[in-house]
This record gives structure tokens, sequence and C-alpha cells, in this order.
């Protein structure tokens, strides 16, 4: 079976601290896959909120989520911290991607829980329509040799 491969660009512009909480953990004892997409999604806006955006006012235009991919590789559990990196890359006329490593603290190591990739595009809620990434976020955005 065909498995998700995401290249993780080599260096993160940012990171943020998000804790797990006890409405996190699932059935199976450990945070699910549903969390998951809700702390990437924190990150995002932590991630924003630091530019002086939100995913609603970017530059006067909205943005929505395309697609995702997540790579899972450790568990979550009640009470660890998850350490956030996020990086944008890959501009396009209209879309750009969102990068993401997620790691906790374990034995005096860093382990990687996961690693996603959300694929973002410009949009004008109240027209229904697809817009343009602003010229001015992408220059606000763009770290020097990612993208």
């Amino acid at each position: 079976m065909a498995r998700i491969k995401i290249d993780l660009p080599e260096k993160f512009s940012f990171s943020t601290n998000i804790p797990v909480r006890i409405t996190d953990v699932n059935y199976g004892g450990h945070v699910g896959n549903d969390t998951v997409l809700s702390i990437i999604h924190e990150a995002r806006m932590q991630f924003l909120k630091s530019y002086g955006y939100e995913e609603m006012e970017f530059e006067g235009v909205g943005m929505i989520m395309s697609d995702v991919g997540i790579e899972f590789r450790n568990e979550l559990f009640y009470g660890d911290v998850v350490t956030a990196f996020v990086m944008i890359k890959e501009f396009s006329k209209v879309s750009f991607d969102i990068y993401y490593r997620l790691e906790k603290d374990t034995a005096d190591k860093k382990t990687i829980v996961a690693i996603a990739k959300t694929g973002m595009v410009c949009y004008d809620y109240e027209k229904k329509k697809i817009m343009p990434v602003p010229d001015r976020a992408v220059k606000n955005l763009r770290v020097p040799g990612h993208g």
C-alpha cells in the first residue's frame, strides 16, 4: 500500500508549544488522529497571528484548506507538550503549502510525533471565489531560500 511521504523543509521559521488536554485523549488512551489535525490548526493560527494575520484576514482575502497530509510517527498522551514547528513554502498564484513538524520531549530527547502539510488556497468568502495570494503576504512570509 502506498504511504504519504512529506518532504519537510530543513528549517522552520516559527515554533509554539501546545499542551495535550485530557479532552484530547481518545478511547485508546492516547491522542487521536482528529486531535492531531486540531493541533496542526492551532499551530497554523498561532503562526499566522505572529505575522499579524488570521485565516479570514490575510491581506484582504481569506484562506481555505484544500488538502492535508499527515504522517503519524509516535503517540501523544495527556500531559505531553507538543512543540509545533511551522513553515510556509511553495507559493503559487492562488495557494501555498504550510509544513509542520510536531515533537515532544521524551527521556531527554526530542521525538517526532507527526509531520504534516496543508495546502491553503486564498479565498473570498463573500464572492465564493478563489483569489490570488496577496503579494504583500508573500513578501512578509517568504523566508530566504525557502519557496
